[in-house]
């Protein structure tokens, strides 16, 4: 009879995020239960309530583990494009893809969609985060205005997409590309005004 590997309570709950992350993907927000996690990493359901403490609370860890790995990824794009090794489209990209492929999008929808609300602020703080550390020089002067704005749209942006971005695009007889293209656009102005300003 085959034992399983001990593992360490970081270990444990990081199996069960990266597990649930998986089904997020396969399957859909629905399908992120205690039950199936637990099944998916072949620990009880009880271990997760101990990790978790509810659905709720393991949907909100979920949020704030795709948010951290998301931002993160995020923020080397931005620093390679800044380093002239990199480009606007694939930050845009890199977000746009958090909210679909990555699940975001549907996750944050059916929180809201179950009254889940309070599990979105782990993705709000981290996002937040993420600005104020790609644009150090605004948020030094105070001056963080117009990043926001412009980081609100895109999030918006690739939300919206990752929602009905599909069927809205080819209903107005858009390329499927449309709203990534035009995040790009709103991206590069952003970026050439910052250097007209530095």
């Amino acid at each position: 009879m085959a034992t399983r590997k001990r593992l360490s309570p970081e270990e444990s709950r990081l199996a069960a995020l990266e597990a649930a992350r998986a089904l997020l993907i396969e399957t859909g927000p629905q399908s992120v239960t205690l039950k199936a996690v637990a099944g998916r990493i072949g620990r009880t359901h009880a271990n997760l309530l101990h990790h978790f403490g509810s659905a709720a609370g393991l949907q909100k860890a979920l949020a704030a583990h795709l948010a951290e790995t998301v931002c993160s990824t995020i923020a080397d794009a931005v620093r390679a494009s800044r380093a002239g090794l990199g480009s606007p489209r694939e930050v845009v990209d890199l977000a746009f893809d958090a909210f679909d492929k990555e699940g975001a999008g549907a996750l944050a929808s059916w929180m809201i969609l179950t009254g889940n609300e309070d599990a979105l602020t782990p993705i709000v703080e981290t996002i937040h985060k993420l600005v104020d550390e790609i644009a150090p020089h605004e948020a030094d002067h105070g001056d963080t205005t117009h990043v926001h704005e412009e980081t609100l749209a895109l999030v918006l942006m690739a939300m919206g997409d990752a929602l009905i971005g599909t069927a809205l695009s080819r209903s107005l007889g858009l390329p499927s590309t449309a709203a990534r293209d035009r995040a790009e656009r709103m991206l590069v102005r952003t970026l050439e005004s910052a250097e007209r300003a530095s």
